[in-house]
């Protein structure tokens, strides 16, 4: 899946205020029209995880994250699933439920940080002039605005790709690293990897050349390596829940 896909997850981050109809009982929002995954048949005949059989008395479960039938103690964990625009805590079975808890914490901590913004000396393409500017997640998480004496925003479906520029525990030492080569990395304001830059590629609308956004920490680089980090936690949560 390549990181544009990726990208697209933000689209379902949704409030509850969008909250528009009942499916099986649970509360979910759906401003995209998104429901979440596509269920197994009830025709399945045995557990997914155990093999149990299903009959009278052992009853089958979707878990709602991917679809797949289990029986009740494989699919026990309940855990909010606002990616599939569940608002409460939904049935999901054991593998499903730790990814979509790494999402829960996401939501409640580093997606106030990234629709909060930091400030960047931002350069576009080849250019040798930056511009001090905020940037942050639009509110209906769809862009990334960048605001400074001059306005433009980025639409994070058109974005192909991110790296992540970090400084080393060396002093002036500083390494460009793809976001790929992050993934084992932990990237945080105290850690030994300390955020300082980015660089994205991406398609402005009409257009079908590639241009590149090349971002600095200015001013209060503690914020803006805490918003770095943000960023390039929610590429990681994405990566790893690919599949699902």
């Amino acid at each position: 899946m390549s990181f544009q896909t990726c990208m697209s997850f933000f689209l379902l981050l949704n409030t509850k205020e969008e909250i528009l109809k009942n499916v099986g009982n649970q509360t979910v929002v759906d401003s995209h029209g998104y429901y979440g995954s596509q269920w197994l048949p009830d025709t399945c005949p045995r557990c997914m995880q155990c093999d149990t059989k299903f009959d009278f008395i052992t009853r089958k479960h979707h878990c709602r994250r991917c679809g797949r039938c289990f029986c009740d103690k494989c699919c026990s964990q309940k855990v909010a699933l606002p990616r599939m625009c569940f608002v409460d805590p939904v049935r999901q079975c054991a593998e499903c439920s730790l990814i979509s808890q790494k999402e829960v914490e996401f939501y409640d901590k580093q997606l106030k940080v990234l629709t909060a913004g930091g400030t960047f000396l931002v350069k576009v393409d080849s250019s040798e002039i930056s511009e001090t500017m905020v940037c942050r997640l639009s509110n209906n998480h769809r862009y990334l605005f960048l605001d400074g004496e001059s306005h433009f925003e980025v639409e994070l479906s058109r974005i192909s790709s991110m790296q992540v520029l970090t400084e080393g525990s060396t002093p002036g030492e500083k390494d460009v690293c793809s976001y790929t080569s992050l993934l084992d990395s932990q990237i945080s304001e105290g850690g030994s990897l300390r955020a300082s830059g980015m660089v994205l590629q991406y398609k402005p609308p009409g257009s079908l050349n590639l241009q590149q956004l090349h971002m600095d920490t200015a001013d209060d680089k503690r914020v803006a390596s805490a918003w770095l980090a943000a960023m390039h936690k929610a590429a990681k949560l994405l990566y790893e829940s690919r599949d699902q």
